[in-house]
């Protein structure tokens, strides 16, 4: 599937011209990639790199373009189980044409810096800017599902929740390689302003991309070390909080066994030092021998402090 817009008075705006400035290709076709491959002369690997979820970051100088690779937080579904995916996304910067590949669709220009747009390498940056506004989005609720987590963990008696912490932490590793990389395509484009044609505007703002694409490592970072670091405590929570539940329950069934082992006592067919004849004194005395029983575990259960 393609998708076209144009640059129209500082805002991106659909358009069914086949000369539109931005050309979005989801998921392309044979067809569509022959085009891509053919007529705009992309490298072929580096077109599917842009399809690759495992593909680094990078940036490339071509005869005739520009060509990106950034890394970027996959859309997160329930089916997922706790598991937040990155996906690439491939940019490929001509004179008078920017054509973007992607797996999946996906919103790449929403939000407030997609309001105003100068020129086609403005709506480059602000793309890797979403990006990263994109991975921070996702930390927050990172941050906060693993909260509910820990709440969970600390009343819990199986894996399931620690198993959730886990595959959380797994989703920060892939985000810590994935913003790194982005890093890395960041510092790229600083060093390379110049023969790219970036406006001392678009260098400011460069700026501005790499220490918010730091800032986001190192909140990332923060997250998986104390994730990480704790992981341990909370395996022990969750086996403390079994032994608990087993001592309980052995509790219970010694004060359950007892009272029961004195009236089987007095049950069997044996004849009782008991008066038993037309009175009731016999049943009571049994009965009470039974509950002196539960209170001498209760009492002993109380004194050890169990």
């Amino acid at each position: 599937m393609i998708r076209r817009l144009r640059i129209c008075e500082t805002k991106l705006v659909e358009s069914d011209a086949a000369n539109a400035q931005i050309h979005v290709y989801v998921n392309p076709d044979e067809a569509e990639k022959r085009y891509l491959i053919d007529t705009l002369k992309l490298d072929e690997h580096t077109l599917n790199s842009a399809l690759d979820p495992d593909e680094l970051a990078r940036l490339e100088f071509e005869p005739e373009h520009l060509a990106m690779i950034l890394k970027r937080p996959r859309n997160y579904s329930s089916a997922d189980s706790f598991l937040f995916k990155v996906e690439s996304t491939g940019l490929y910067l001509f004179k008078d044409l920017l054509v973007i590949v992607v797996p999946e669709e996906t919103p790449l220009f929403e939000g407030r810096p997609f309001n105003r747009v100068r020129d086609l390498l403005d709506v480059v940056l602000k793309i890797i800017y979403r990006a990263i506004f994109h991975f921070e989005e996702h930390l927050r609720v990172i941050n906060m599902i693993s909260g509910e987590l820990e709440q969970e963990i600390n009343t819990s008696m199986t894996n399931k929740h620690l198993l959730n912490l886990f595959t959380l932490e797994k989703s920060l590793v892939y985000y810590l390689n994935a913003i790194s990389t982005n890093g890395k395509v960041v510092d790229k484009l600083r060093t390379h302003a110049t023969r790219i044609g970036f406006s001392p505007e678009n260098v400011e703002f460069i700026e501005d991309v790499a220490i918010e694409n730091s800032q986001c490592y190192g909140q990332a970072e923060i997250y998986s070390q104390v994730l990480s670091g704790l992981m341990d405590a909370r395996v022990s929570v969750v086996s403390n909080n079994l032994n608990v539940l087993m001592k309980t329950l052995t509790l219970v069934m010694i004060g359950i066994m007892l009272p029961t082992l004195v009236i089987s006592v007095f049950s069997m067919n044996v004849k009782l030092p008991l008066e038993q004849e037309h009175s009731l004194v016999p049943f009571w005395i049994i009965m009470a021998l039974a509950a002196i029983s539960v209170l001498v575990v209760l009492g002993i259960w109380r004194h050890k402090k169990l």
